[in-house]
């Protein structure tokens, strides 16, 4: 028996285990994963905790990551939309866009001329429609190049998401509209960065899919924990029995009130860690 048996931390991937932001502006690979963080997450799993890793990236984009970190459990990937078991190769769960999605996000980008999409298949294809600079900076900053359809009509389902992606402004006026169409009732509309609106199906956010990682692993919800920096973190924050997020974290989530701990260019995790070792 173990100190953390039946204990889940749940971790954001970029800014928060891993501070990614100087390589992704500059198109360099991705640090490894910090010595203190990693020998307190080896800490953790080897008495008995579980550590998944809850990412918005889609398998594409971190199925090279994913091997080179302490995680023991399925993994939340594609910002909530699926669950995948890394060691067995597999989806676990999903949470997927239809029909209906296709045809509703053509008509926002008939709405908005400038606007561009990502259409994440979980395949491990993303293909694109209307590719603009937004597009080709986070094919860039992800490493994972796009498929062009000239319209979503015509991309194939299965999807776990959409990113829509221009100035942030007109971001803001594309989720006004959403919302006024009675979107938000049966999709998740988050900003994962100022330039990048993410759309899931209802209940596919990282909250909802931690808490059926949970219940997979036996895992009661007073031992949940979950640490995040951006706002497509929040709902995992709030499942948690209690919230992280490193100090780099964006303002909403101090307003949450969640327990800050250090930069994540630090030793962010490793803070978790500590905490939970004196709780447990």
């Amino acid at each position: 028996m173990g100190k953390f048996d039946g204990v889940l931390l749940a971790c954001d991937f970029d800014n928060t285990l891993v501070y990614t932001e100087p390589a992704l502006v500059a198109g360099d690979p991705i640090p490894p994963l910090g010595r203190e963080n990693r020998a307190a997450l080896e800490y953790f799993t080897a008495h008995g905790g579980h550590f998944a890793v809850a990412t918005g990236r889609a398998l594409a984009a971190f199925q090279t990551i994913a091997p080179e970190l302490p995680i023991n459990t399925p993994c939340v990937i594609c910002n909530g939309a699926a669950l995948y078991d890394f060691g067995r190769g597999e989806y676990l769960d999903y949470n997927l866009l239809d029909e209906t999605a296709l045809r509703r996000g053509q008509t926002l980008l008939d709405a908005f001329p400038t606007l561009a999409v990502e259409a994440y298949h979980i395949g491990n294809v993303v293909h694109a429609v209307r590719p603009n600079e937004y597009v080709r900076r986070h094919e860039h900053l992800t490493h994972v190049g796009t498929e062009e359809k000239p319209s979503l009509l015509e991309v194939p389902l299965p999807l776990g998401k959409f990113i829509f992606e221009d100035d942030h402004e007109i971001l803001l006026a594309a989720r006004r509209r959403m919302t006024e169409d009675g979107w938000d009732q049966d999709y998740e509309l988050v900003f994962s960065r100022d330039n990048l609106l993410e759309m899931t199906a209802k209940g596919a956010n990282k909250g909802g899919m931690v808490l059926r990682l949970a219940r997979r692993l036996g895992v009661e919800r007073e031992n949940i924990y979950c640490m995040g920096d951006e706002g497509n973190d929040i709902s995992m924050l709030r499942a948690a029995a209690q919230g992280f997020a490193p100090a780099n974290c964006i303002p909403a989530i101090r307003e949450e009130g969640f327990t800050i701990v250090s930069h994540a260019e630090g030793r962010a995790v490793a803070d978790v860690v500590e905490i939970l070792d004196r709780k447990y």
